[in-house]
C-alpha cells in the first residue's frame, strides 16, 4: 500500500505538478465522497466515513502540488456556508455520485448556484464523477448532459487561461474508492492554479 501511495505522489510530480499550491474548496451534495478523497489524498487510505457536519480543512502535498484544502460537507445545512469560504478560493473541486441519478436535478441546481457566484466567477472548477465502479452509474457524456454542462466544459487539454473566455471548467471520471481517475483531474486542475 505505502509503494502504491509513493508511486502515486512521484507520478504526479512528474506529470507537472510542481512548486504549484492553492485554496481548493470540495463541494457537492452530502455522500458524493468528498470526505473520502481528502482521506486518499492525506494518507493514501480508503476510510469509511460519517458525514460531515462541520468542515474540515487540510494542508495537502501531492507530489510538489500543495494545497489548502477545505471539506465543508454536503448536507442542506452545510451548503449555506459555502459561500463563507468562496471569496478565498483560487479553485473548486465539486464531487457528483454519479451512481445516485435521483439527485442529479439537485446536484445541478446547486452547480449552477455556484457557477452564478460572483466570489468564484473566475475560479477554476473540477468535478469530478465519483463511484463510476458502481453498476448503472452514469458515464461521462451522461454526467455532463444531466448537469447541464455539455457546451460549458472547457477541454481536458492544457489551454492557456488566456485563451478560454470563460472560468476553466471540466469533468473527469473516478472511483475514489478504488484510487482510480481523479489524478487526471488534479493534474488538470493544476494547469489553472
Amino acid at each position: 500500500m505505502a509503494f502504491l501511495w509513493n508511486w502515486m505522489k512521484s507520478m504526479l510530480q512528474s506529470l507537472g505538478l510542481q512548486n504549484k499550491e492553492g485554496t481548493v474548496i470540495f463541494l457537492g451534495v452530502d455522500n458524493a465522497g468528498k470526505t473520502s478523497l481528502m482521506s486518499v489524498l492525506r494518507d493514501g487510505r480508503v476510510s469509511q466515513s460519517s458525514p460531515t457536519y462541520h468542515g474540515t480543512s487540510e494542508e495537502l502535498q501531492l507530489g510538489s502540488l500543495k494545497i489548502k484544502a477545505h471539506d465543508l460537507g454536503g448536507h442542506k445545512q452545510a451548503r449555506v456556508l459555502w459561500k463563507n469560504y468562496m471569496y478565498a478560493t483560487d479553485a473548486i473541486v465539486f464531487m457528483v455520485d454519479a451512481a445516485d441519478s435521483a439527485r442529479f436535478s439537485e446536484v445541478r441546481d446547486e452547480l449552477h448556484a455556484l457557477l452564478m457566484n460572483e466570489d468564484v466567477i473566475e475560479a477554476p472548477i473540477l468535478i469530478l464523477g465519483n463511484k463510476i465502479d458502481v453498476e448503472g452509474a452514469a458515464q461521462e457524456e451522461e454526467l455532463k448532459e444531466a448537469l447541464m454542462l455539455t457546451s460549458h466544459t472547457t477541454g481536458k487539454g492544457t489551454v492557456s487561461r488566456s485563451l478560454l473566455q470563460t472560468r476553466p471548467l471540466e469533468v473527469f471520471m473516478c472511483t475514489v474508492s478504488r484510487k482510480s481517475g481523479y489524478g487526471e483531474g488534479f493534474r488538470w486542475l493544476a494547469n489553472y492554479l
